[in-house]
C-alpha cells in the first residue's frame, strides 16, 4: 500500500486516510478530543489508542512516533482542535533508525499546543545507536600480537558489518563521529595515555614564529620523550588531540607519519591555525595497540571489526554504537512540547529546532550526544526547561535568536536545567549554554564539570540569572565561566544573582569567572556571589560596564581592570581593525540604537581604546586579593563605596552562606540584598529529577 503518511501534504489527506487505512474509524466524533499512543509493542494500523476496545487484542497503540504525529496532524486538520492534545509513549527502548522530523503542519496552535510525553512514570528512552551483538574472544593471532599483553583474553570483537550498519562514521569528526556506548556510559576510543596529556619536547616543523611573546612553529612536526609510539607500527589511522599552542584552542591533528629513530610526529595538513609550541599538551587516540584497560575500544573500519574490552561482563550490559545524526528535528514547528523522555546515543546533537514559537523540551534526559543536547536557531519563545543534561560530546543548549539590527528579542530561554560533563570530546568553546541574538534568557540553571567555559554569549540584551556554575575550567587557560569578547556592539546583557565557585584553570593566565574579554563593554555584573572563583570580574579593556553589589570571597582578584585597547590591542581597535568593522556591521548610529546604548554611537571619536565610563560600586571583597588594575585604566574607572578586607558580618561563612548580616556594614554603603536562596535549580514538576546531586569537583 502506498505510504500516504510521508506525502509532501498529508494533513490534506483526510478522506484517503479513512478510506485506505481506516486508523480513524474508532473514534467517533464526540471523542475527538481523545490522546494518542504509542507503544513498542503497538501496531501502526492500529487506531492509536491506550488499549484496546472491549478488551480486543487486535486494536491500541501505534508503533511509531510518525504514526502518531500523522494521526494527530489529519485530526488536528480536519476538525480544528481547540484544546491540547497528546501522544503518549508507553515505556521502553525505540531504536530511531532515522530522525523524527515535524515540520509546519504538525504545529499546535495557541488554544491547541500539542504535546508528546511519557506516560505517567514509565521511562521512555528514544536511542539515535543500535545495539552491538554477537562478542566473541579474538583469536587472530596478527591482532592479539598487536594488543598489549595485558589485555590478550579480555578483549572482545563483534562484526558490525553483520548487523547491517554500512556507516562506520568517522573518527574524531563532531556531528558524524561514531561512538560506543556500554551500560549507558560513554566509552574511550583506544588512546595513550590513559588518562591525562603527555608533552611535546620540542618543535621541528622549520617555521617559526612568535605570537604574545610565545615562540611556536607553524609546521605540525615535533618530537616526544620515550619509545611508545613503535608500538603504532601496524596502526593505519592514528590521530592527536592537544592544546598545540594556546591552553583555550584544542584541536584533533591526523598523524602522516612517525620518524621513531629521531622520536617524531609528522602531523598531515592542515595544520592547527595557531600552529604547535614546545611544552603544549597531546595524547594519541585511534590505536588498537593501545586497547589496553577495561573501556577501551576500537573500530577496524575497513574490516568492520569492533575490538572492546568491557568493563563488566558483556551479557549484563547493552553495548551501542551511535546511528542517528539527530533524534528530534522540528523546522518551523510551533507550540510543540516534548516531555520526560530520555534521548541518547546520537552522532551528532540530539534535539534541533529551527524556526517556530513557543516549542519546548521539557523535563527531559538528554546524554550521551556526538554533538549538542538541544540546538535552537531563530523563531521565537522556544525553551528548554528542567532537562537533565550530560556527557555531551560538544556542549549543552545553543539558543540562537533575534534580531540584531532592530534589536528585536527572540525570547528563547533555557531554565532550571541541570548541566554537567559536557565538553566530553571536543574541549574547548563547547559550553553548557552557547547563547546569540537579542533577548534570550539563561535562568535558573545548575553548571559544573567541564574543561573550558560554561557559559558562551554574543549579541545584546541578554540576561544571565540565578544560575550555580562551579567547577569548570578545569583543564584550560585564559578562559571564562562566563565568557564574551571582541566586539563593542553586543552590549545591554545583564549578569545578575549568579553563584560562581571552585573555577580555577590550570593553563597560561588562569581562569576567570565572567570574562568580559578583549573590549567587551555595556555589560551589567551585579548582585553575584563569587567564592574561590579566580580572577572574578574581569574587563578585559572594555568600556561602559557596571561592577555592582557583588560578594567576592577569596578571589584572585575580585575586580580586574586593563587598558589593552591602549597598547597590545591597538591594532584591533583603531582604523580598519576588528573592532571598528564589527561596528560597521550594526546601525549604532540609528535612532533606535542610539536610544538603547547613547555611549556607543560616539565612540571612535573618543578615544575608542580607552575603557572609559566603567563603574565598580558597592562591592564586598573579603579574604584574596581585591583589585588589579593597570596604571592607564585607573584614572578611567569610577570606584565607589565598595567594602574591601573589612569584616562584612556573613551569616556563616563556614558553611557558606555569604548572606550579610543585620548589622553588616556594607548597608551603610547602600549595599542591597541578593536573594541567595533562589540561585540555581529548583523543584519543579517540570524537573526531569529531584533531587540535584551536586558536588565540587576535587582538585
Amino acid at each position: 500500500m502506498t505510504n500516504i503518511w510521508r506525502l509532501k501534504t498529508r494533513c490534506q489527506w483526510l478522506s484517503l486516510l479513512l478510506a485506505s487505512v481506516g486508523c480513524l474509524l474508532a473514534i467517533s466524533i464526540p471523542s475527538l478530543a481523545v490522546d494518542f499512543y504509542v507503544a513498542t509493542n503497538g501496531n501502526d494500523a492500529w487506531s492509536g489508542q491506550r488499549a484496546a476496545p472491549n478488551g480486543k487484542k487486535t486494536d491500541g497503540p501505534f508503533a511509531t512516533l510518525e504514526r502518531a504525529r500523522d494521526a494527530m496532524c489529519t485530526l488536528n486538520t480536519a476538525v480544528k482542535l481547540k484544546s491540547g492534545h497528546t501522544v503518549y509513549l508507553r515505556g521502553g527502548l525505540y531504536a530511531l533508525e532515522k530522525p523524527f522530523v515535524l515540520t509546519t503542519e504538525d504545529s499546535g496552535t495557541e488554544k491547541s499546543p500539542i504535546a508528546y510525553r511519557a506516560y505517567r512514570n514509565e521511562q521512555v528512552r528514544l536511542m539515535g545507536g543500535k545495539e552491538i551483538t554477537g562478542f566473541k574472544p579474538v583469536t587472530d593471532p596478527a591482532i592479539l600480537n598487536r594488543l598489549d599483553e595485558s589485555a590478550r583474553g579480555k578483549v572482545l570483537q563483534a562484526d558490525i558489518k553483520a548487523l547491517g550498519i554500512t556507516d562506520p562514521g568517522k573518527a574524531v569528526t563532531a556531528g558524524k563521529r561514531l561512538e560506543l556506548f556500554f551500560a549507558d556510559q560513554p566509552m574511550t576510543l583506544a588512546r595513550w595515555p590513559n588518562d591525562g596529556f603527555v608533552r611535546i619536547v620540542d618543535v621541528v616543523g622549520g617555521e617559526p614564529y612568535t605570537s604574545h611573546g610565545l615562540v611556536g612553529d607553524k609546521i605540525g612536526k615535533f618530537t616526544y620523550e620515550g619509545d611508545r609510539p613503535k608500538r603504532w607500527a601496524a596502526e593505519n589511522a592514528p590521530w592527536l588531540h592537544g592544546y598545540w599552542f594556546w591552553d583555550w584552542s584544542d584541536s584533533y591533528e591526523k598523524v602522516e607519519s612517525i620518524a621513531n629513530d629521531k622520536r617524531t610526529f609528522i602531523l598531515s595538513p592542515p595544520y592547527h591555525g595557531y600552529g604547535y609550541r614546545k611544552g603544549q599538551r597531546f595524547y594519541a587516540l585511534n590505536l588498537l595497540a593501545e586497547l589496553d584497560t577495561p573501556g577501551e575500544w576500537y573500530l577496524d573500519r575497513q574490516t568492520g571489526i569492533l575490538y572492546f574490552w568491557p568493563p563488566s561482563p558483556v551479557e549484563k550490559n547493552r553495548a551501542v554504537i551511535s546511528i542517528t545524526p539527530t533524534l528530534l528535528t522540528l523546522k518551523d514547528t510551533s507550540r510543540v512540547t516534548f516531555r520526560g523522555l530520555t534521548l541518547e546515543a546520537t552522532r551528532g546533537t540530539a534535539v534541533t529546532i529551527s524556526g517556530g514559537t513557543q516549542n519546548r523540551i521539557v523535563g527531559c534526559t538528554i546524554r550521551n550526544t556526538g554533538s549538542w543536547a538541544v540546538s535552537i536557531a531563530g523563531g521565537t519563545s522556544n525553551s528548554v526547561v528542567g532537562c537533565d543534561i550530560y556527557q555531551t560530546a560538544e556542549g549543552g543548549i545553543s539558543l540562537d535568536g533575534g534580531d540584531r539590527r532592530t534589536l528585536t528579542p527572540a525570547g528563547h530561554s533555557a531554565e532550571n536545567n541541570h548541566i554537567h560533563n559536557f565538553g566530553r570530546l571536543y574541549r574547548t568553546y563547547r559550553p553548557a549554554v552557547n547563547i546569540n541574538g537579542v533577548g534570550n534568557r539563561v535562568v535558573h540553571n545548575l553548571m559544573h564539570d567541564a574543561p573550558h567555559d560554561a557559559i558562551q554569549l554574543g549579541g545584546n540584551d541578554h540576561l544571565i540569572e540565578f544560575n550555580e556554575i562551579h567547577s569548570v575550567c578545569y583543564e584550560t587557560g585564559d578562559v571564562g565561566a562566563f565568557y564574551m569578547g571582541r566586539d563593542w556592539t553586543m552590549r545591554g546583557t545583564m549578569i545578575r544573582h549568579n553563584y560562581f565557585h571552585h573555577i580555577r584553570g590550570p593553563g597560561l593566565h588562569g581562569a576567570m569567572a565572567v570574562y568580559l574579554d578583549d573590549a567587551t563593554s555595556g555589560i551589567t555584573i551585579y548582585g553575584n556571589v563569587f567564592y574561590r572563583a579566580g580572577r572574578a570580574a574581569f574587563i578585559g579593556g572594555g568600556r561602559d560596564n557596571v561592577v555592582e553589589n557583588n560578594i567576592f570571597v577569596e578571589c584572585q582578584p575580585s575586580v580586574h581592570v586593563d587598558a589593552r585597547g591602549l597598547n597590545w590591542m591597538c591594532d584591533t581597535v583603531e582604523g580598519n581593525g576588528t573592532m571598528p568593522q564589527r561596528l560597521k556591521d550594526v546601525p549604532y548610529q540609528d535612532a533606535l540604537w542610539r536610544a538603547r546604548y547613547p555611549r556607543l554611537a560616539n565612540i571612535l571619536n573618543d578615544e575608542p581604546g580607552a575603557p572609559k565610563g566603567n563603574t565598580v560600586a558597592r562591592n564586598v571583597s573579603v579574604g584574596g586579593k581585591w583589585l588589579e588594575i593597570e596604571k592607564l585604566a585607573e584614572p578611567l574607572v569610577r570606584f565607589e563605596d565598595n567594602l574591601v578586607n573589612d569584616d562584612p558580618r556573613f551569616v556563616d561563612a563556614a558553611h557558606l552562606n555569604f548572606q550579610l548580616r543585620k548589622d553588616s556594614p556594607a548597608w551603610k554603603l547602600g549595599f542591597k540584598p541578593i536573594p541567595v536562596q533562589s540561585m540555581g535549580v529548583h523543584k519543579s514538576d517540570e524537573r526531569a529529577s529531584w533531587p540535584v546531586v551536586n558536588e565540587v569537583r576535587k582538585e
